[in-house]
């Protein structure tokens, strides 16, 4: 998978404010489902991208205790709306505002994730970013990916000021 050798090219992608962006996954986080928006946008074809990890277009600048408190959100059966940098196999970055929920089978019985993603503002990926930006600087000092996680934990509670994330992205969120 040409992904795996994937570096940033620092070259942005955007997508219409009227196009979002679908994906399906199974519980564990295979893509199951991406709609053409998802393809085109992470330069993906569909074969490329069903059965691989959602993880394959993992941003390096993408703190890893958002992902952490996006896991433990909906495994704990709730949704989540959250700011995302995402990676093209190209190299091309992209901002998404993604919306993700669990799915459930006709029984009830928990079938995966189903993500949708719209473009963001820039005023609100601004306001992201200087965020993001100092949680990664905490999770880059503490090394090992535990302590880093944990280090990114507290950077992020600690720019949450007492605040949730949702109500921290709410207030970034305009329109």
């Amino acid at each position: 998978m040409r992904a795996l050798q994937t570096r940033p090219t620092g070259i942005e992608r955007t997508f219409a404010a009227d196009e979002i962006i679908v994906t399906k996954t199974d519980p564990r986080g295979v893509i199951t489902y991406a709609n053409e928006v998802f393809l085109r946008i992470s330069a993906l074809t569909e074969k490329e991208a069903i059965g691989q990890p959602h993880s394959l277009i993992r941003h390096p600048d993408m703190p890893r205790a958002v992902f952490k408190l996006l896991w433990e959100t909906i495994k704990g059966g709730d949704e989540i709306f959250a700011y995302v940098l995402n990676l093209a196999v190209d190299g091309a970055h992209y901002w998404v505002f993604a919306h993700v929920t669990p799915s459930h089978g006709p029984d009830g019985r928990h079938v995966g994730y189903h993500s949708n993603r719209r473009r963001p503002e820039p005023a609100s990926v601004a306001a992201v970013k200087q965020v993001y930006d100092r949680v990664r600087a905490a999770e880059s000092r503490a090394g090992s990916t535990p302590a880093a996680v944990e280090a990114g934990w507290r950077a992020l509670e600690d720019e949450l000021g007492g605040r949730s994330y949702d109500e921290f992205v709410w207030s970034v969120t305009h329109g």
